[in-house]
């Protein structure tokens, strides 16, 4: 899922449209959850914690026509922009860069102001990993990033490209040759940032699993029938399955919005 676009809302919904999110479980409420009550639903730990935010349909596609946006709504989207607001750090795949044209890491007036009355920085910070480095420095989410991005990769990265995007992000070295998971939260948790959320993609989400770092996951259920050959959320090597706990449903129209952290 893209980057809000520069100027734009951070929950990534027209201003003046009226979205509805409302709790199914564990407390049913009828009523809608304000910024505050959302907010909540969407902690952050005391602990370092990646969470991992995807949308699929019903029947599992987790794209339509290759991009996530057309499973997307309102309520999502406000979702969307709660977790970017309480992370210190989004982690996204350069593939899904690429694919899905995220620009600069942006949030609105009610979002910076909510960071800085919990002490955190104004924007979170941008983290791109990418094993070959083949991204465009020129792309807005360096060209226009608030705060200077973070580029993870491995020893064997090209080091021209390393050179080039080293003008507009750090780029990181985390595992030798190849990238390595464990390696990259590790550098950034030397950075402060421990409050980590990733958007993407599936083969990262599937590295992430396979190393058992991911502590929760975020999924919403688009109530569509998508068909196709679309891919799952997750695309790595196999593991063990990992079972998780459900924490809470939101309901937004049709759409659902679940959270699952790891199980106790």
């Amino acid at each position: 899922m893209p980057a809000s676009a520069s100027g734009a809302p951070a929950t990534g919904h027209r201003a003046r449209l009226a979205v509805t999110v409302q709790e199914v479980w564990p407390r049913p409420d009828d009523r809608s959850l304000d910024a505050e009550a959302l907010v909540s639903r969407y902690p952050r730990s005391d602990a370092p914690i990646l969470r991992v935010n995807f949308v699929s349909s019903i029947d599992g596609a987790v794209t339509i026509d290759g991009v996530s946006g057309g499973l997307s709504g309102p309520g999502d989207k406000l979702v969307f922009g709660v977790l970017r607001t309480v992370c210190d750090a989004l982690v996204v795949a350069a593939g899904t860069v690429r694919t899905e044209g995220y620009d600069g890491l942006r949030l609105g007036p009610r979002g910076r102001a909510w960071r800085r009355s919990h002490g955190l920085s104004e924007f979170p910070v941008m983290v791109v990993v990418s094993g070959s480095l083949d991204l465009d420095p020129a792309q807005l989410v360096f060209a226009d990033a608030p705060v200077r991005p973070i580029v993870l990769t491995g020893a064997a990265a090209p080091a021209g490209r390393r050179a080039a995007l080293a003008a507009v992000a750090d780029v990181v070295t985390a595992g030798a040759p190849e990238f390595d998971p464990a390696a990259g939260l590790a550098a950034l948790h030397g950075r402060g940032l421990t409050q980590l959320l990733c958007e993407g993609g599936p083969r990262l989400l599937g590295a992430l699993t396979a190393a058992d770092l991911v502590d929760e996951l975020c999924l919403t259920v688009s109530p569509l029938l998508a068909g196709g050959d679309a891919g799952r959320i997750a695309n790595g090597p196999p593991t063990a399955p990992r079972e998780m706990s459900l924490r809470h449903i939101l309901r937004s129209d049709d759409m659902l919005c679940l959270r699952y952290a790891r199980k106790i």
